[in-house]
């Protein structure tokens, strides 16, 4: 008898489970990467955070000066700071704002969710126009659809996000009053008491039809701004990547069967290029998140973008701190699902 067939049988992992381990071990040192980055640039930032955060009178004075200093161990060598400022997030305590007088993730939890409401639905509109607009464009090569495609594209790639923004603003709202003011809702709407932080879906969870349909308005505008800006991106990487796919040997095999189009570009040509205009998509996402500043200042969003413009301009360095950090794990999350995307659409990511 073979001596191993008593033996048991190791169980094997999954290449997926393998994948998604690996990913989420380079996701946490690349954690540590952005404290430090956000920590020492913070901290390289001309200024003297003292005189910003006590005026120009207090900090003349001596002993409210040292006081100061040593309460918020501004005093102590740049690496204890460090670590001090690592215990501390640790314990998810990302200081005090110098400029709003509260704690910075309170703050970051109001501001977030208002820059990720706008920028979801940006990518949300941007990517269904995109797709039909580039797979237009490729099947249509040469011809006048693709060059109109082009052009649009080449517009929405060369305008300036800010003029795009003033112009709408002062279009929309001011000459033809179609659309509603600043802010997130109307002054004469009260805001939905807060599940999620996202004011439509609050609305709709507490059953507010008037106060979702108000939100709903009060978002179009930064959301077709943020739209237009994006779709000139994601055109263009969608057509030459449906190009790429229409000269394959198995789309022309799919044609000589018989299969109609639209089964050809859902079933076969789509999902071939799925994988470059994921990789697209969330890089624009991550810039949407990172770069509405002037976006949110002209439509008085009380987003990330507006908190960090204010941070920087007071020299809130605990503020600056902590909406690096936040743009930072937001970017380390949006790529980490995007590799975990690519090794479900793609089993030869995580067999590699």
């Amino acid at each position: 008898m073979s001596t191993t067939t008593g033996a048991r049988r190791r169980p094997t992992r999954s290449p997926l489970v393998g994948y998604l381990l690996r990913r989420l071990g380079t996701s946490v040192l690349l954690l540590i990467g952005v404290t430090i980055v956000t920590f020492l640039l913070t901290n390289l930032v001309p200024g003297d955070p003292v005189s910003a955060a006590l005026g120009e009178g207090a900090s003349q004075n001596p002993a409210t000066r040292e006081a100061f200093i040593k309460a918020h161990g501004l005093d102590q060598p740049l690496f204890v700071q460090y670590f001090i400022y690592m215990a501390n997030l640790l314990r998810g305590d990302l200081g005090t704002s110098l400029v709003t007088g509260r704690a910075v993730t309170a703050d970051l939890a109001t501001a977030v969710p208002a820059t990720i409401e706008i920028a979801v639905c940006a990518i949300i509109v941007s990517l269904a126009v995109s797709i039909v607009l580039g797979t237009l464009a490729a099947y249509r090569r040469g011809l006048v659809t693709d060059q109109v495609v082009r052009v649009i594209t080449l517009v929405g790639l060369s305008v300036p996000t800010f003029w795009l923004a003033l112009v709408s603003y002062y279009f929309f709202f001011l000459q033809l009053g179609v659309a509603p003011g600043s802010g997130r809702v109307s002054p004469s709407i009260t805001p939905p008491p807060r599940i999620t932080g996202f004011y439509t879906v609050d609305y709709l969870l507490g059953g507010d039809s008037v106060g979702f349909f108000d939100a709903a308005a009060h978002l179009a505008l930064p959301v077709m701004v943020l739209s237009l800006v994006t779709i000139g991106l994601l055109t263009r990487f969608v057509r030459t990547s449906v190009l790429e796919v229409l000269d394959s040997d198995y789309v022309r095999a799919a044609r000589a069967k018989g299969l109609s189009g639209t089964r050809v570009v859902l079933g076969y040509v789509l999902r071939g290029a799925a994988l470059p205009i994921l990789t697209v998509v969330g890089v624009a996402f991550g810039a949407l998140l990172s770069g509405t500043v002037l976006v949110e200042s002209v439509f008085a969003w009380p987003g990330l973008g507006t908190y960090a413009y204010n941070a920087a301009a007071n020299l809130d360095l605990t503020g600056i701190m902590g909406v690096g950090l936040v743009v930072g794990v937001i970017y380390l999350l949006i790529n980490l699902v995007v590799d975990l995307l690519y090794g479900v659409l793609d089993p030869r990511v995580r067999i590699a």
